[in-house]
This record gives structure tokens, sequence and C-alpha cells, in this order.
């Protein structure tokens, strides 16, 4: 038998992954297809292999282009930890570009106005709490601008959108959203026990700082520049507090 080398060539992350690949990977995941199985099928695809059959031995006999090869399942095996990233959610916010030909918000929320983010996390949130899809629909019409009966591949798309977005906000504006300790007696969220309309109303208080009128200002502020004055004054209460308490 010839040994032969060939060389795969796969995505290393999520946000290589164009709006086909991602459809593909989502409906995989519909499909409940487990880990090990999504990342055999998206290797084999991404990498044009075909699978012709299985020999008497235990190998694949697989193809590409015009060149015919048997795999063995350890040598497979051996290639998927290059797809270990797609058990995990994203790092940096990916999204599909387009659903029913609505154009999407920017994945990573940059330049949209900071009550989008309040009502898309509102939604999130709730879907968290309930397990709805509607949200998930609802949530779908305030990315896409319109409201969408998604299928069931769409609505895991939107979920991982949002799961990667707040994982990202969570690092880069890290001390707003560190979990306060149950002790506190107060944090910029109202309570250590806030619920999701007493966090977002909160939010809005902290940025007008008991102002009213400029309610409307703070809510059309960019989402990035609105969570960056967050973090600031998160992190000057928890400062403050701490000196109060070193007393």
């Amino acid at each position: 038998m010839q040994t032969i080398s060939l060389n795969l060539i796969v995505p290393e992350r999520w946000e290589d992954l164009s709006d086909k690949q991602l459809r593909y990977v989502y409906q995989l995941i519909a499909d409940e297809f487990n880990s090990d199985e999504l990342k055999t099928l998206c290797l084999l695809k991404w990498s044009n292999l075909k699978v012709i059959g299985r020999q008497d031995n235990g190998s694949f006999l697989l193809k590409k282009g015009n060149i015919l090869f048997e795999l063995t399942p350890l040598t497979l095996a051996e290639l998927l930890p290059h797809l270990d990233w797609l058990a995990s959610i994203p790092t940096y916010p990916v999204r599909l570009s387009k659903i029913n030909r609505c154009h999407a918000l920017p994945a990573d929320f940059s330049e949209v106005p900071f009550e989008k983010f309040l009502i898309a996390d509102n939604l999130y949130q709730g879907y968290l709490a309930t397990q709805d899809d509607s949200l998930l629909d609802e949530l779908a019409g305030v990315l896409y601008g319109k409201v969408i009966n998604l299928k069931p591949y769409e609505r895991i798309s939107v979920f991982y959108w949002m799961a990667s977005l707040k994982d990202f906000f969570s690092r880069r504006y890290a001390e707003f959203f560190q979990p306060m300790a149950a002790s506190a007696d107060g944090n910029l969220l109202g309570s250590p026990t806030a619920t999701v309309e007493e966090a977002m109303n909160a939010q809005i208080r902290a940025l007008t700082k008991g102002d009213i009128t400029k309610e409307g200002e703070i809510l059309s502020l960019d989402t990035w520049r609105a969570l960056t004055e967050l973090n600031a004054q998160a992190k000057e209460y928890r400062e403050l507090n701490s000196k109060i308490n070193s007393k």
C-alpha cells in the first residue's frame, strides 16, 4: 500500500467561518450531533473529503479530488483536536450576516445604540430563565430589524451570538460585569439580586445620574461608550467601598 501525504486546511476559530460554514455548524447542533461527530463532519466537509465507504479492516475509504485513500479511525481522531474550538462558545461575537434577507447588526455591537443592547439583553436573559423559544424569535427581531419566524438552527445562531457577545463584554468590561458579593449592601445594579428590569433601570440611572431629562441621550449612546462609562463607575464604586471597609 502506498503512503501519501495530504495537507488539510481548516478554519482555526469561529471568526474564520463564512455564513455558509456557520449555517452548517448550527444545523449540526440543531440535529443534536455530539461534539466529536460535529467536529468529524466539519473536518470532512471543510477539507473537501468525501467518504466512499469503510474497509473490512475498519479504515475509511476517502476521496479528495481524484485521489482515493484509506484513513484509520485513530488517525481521524488525532485530527479532531484541531477543531476543539467548535465545542465552545465563540470568544469573539460571530453571527449570520443575514437571515431571510434581513441584515444583522454589527456582531460586536459597536456603534449600536445602547437601548438596543438593553432590549436584546432583556430578551436573552428572559430566554435563559424560561427556555421559551419565542423570546429568541423576538431577539432576532432586534438583531435583524424584523421579527422573523426562525428555523431551529437560526435560533441556535441567535443564542450563540448573544452568548458570545455577553462573554466578550464580561471580559472587556470586567469591573461592571463582575458579580457582587452577596453581602454587599448595594451596587450599580441596585442590589445583588436585581431582576433584569431592575438592572436595566439601574444602568440607565447610573448613566443619567438621576437626571431623567438625559434618558433619551443615554439610550442613543453607542453601546461600547455606555458600557465603558458603567465600567468606570463600577471601578470607582468598588475602590470607594474598599477604602470605607478598610477603615
